[in-house]
């Protein structure tokens, strides 16, 4: 089988994990939506539900571990935005030149951090929070509130759905190679059955 073949086929993980990875988004999307359609308007609620689901999948990766580590990543990346963020627009308001500098500012921390492979996530971030502000300057303040809130949701969702498809796929497969195991014991290679 040809290196192209093989990669074309889908194997019952891989079906799993696209699986996995929309139900945790549209559960994360969901959450967001309904949830905050008490506390703010529309577009802010399908905002938030929008961003809970990148979040949810921005933290699926092939293992578990590497999973919990995308999330760390993000939340890190999201919280630096956020202690930039909030404070700048408690004072002033949300302008391009401001968004250039908090960028800026942004980059340097990270590098501080040592976390310049969170840089991007980082800077989309505070894009997002500060193109949003200057959208609805009235109470922009929140916008950095409701990120974090959306990130930890679309996180702690896409993180628990990956477990919970993990743990469950790798109790089918067990149950399929003892079913497999026991019908091989009870007719072995060699025997016929007429």
């Amino acid at each position: 089988m040809s290196e192209i073949e093989e990669r074309a086929n889908i194997t019952l993980v891989d079906f799993a994990y696209a699986m996995e990875m929309a139900v945790a988004a549209l559960l994360s999307y969901w959450a967001m939506t309904a949830g905050l359609t008490r506390l703010v308007d529309t577009p802010t609620d399908l905002l938030g539900g929008m961003w809970a689901a990148v979040a949810a999948v921005f933290v699926f990766r092939e293992k578990e571990l590497d999973s919990v580590s995308a999330g760390l990543a993000r939340l890190i990346a999201t919280c630096v935005s956020f202690a930039l963020c909030l404070p700048y627009l408690w004072f002033f308001p949300a302008t391009p030149l401001s968004i250039a500098i908090l960028l800026a500012i942004g980059t340097v921390v990270m590098v501080l951090l040592r976390r310049r492979g969170d840089i991007i996530t980082t800077g989309i971030t505070t894009v997002v929070v500060m193109v949003v502000a200057t959208m609805d300057p009235h109470d922009s303040w929140r916008q950095p509130l409701l990120r974090l809130l959306d990130t930890v949701v679309g996180i702690s969702i896409g993180v628990l759905c990956q477990w919970i498809g993990f743990h469950l796929l790798q109790r089918f497969i067990r149950a399929r190679q003892v079913s497999r195991s026991s019908l091989a014991s009870m007719h072995p290679k060699g025997t016929r059955h007429d």
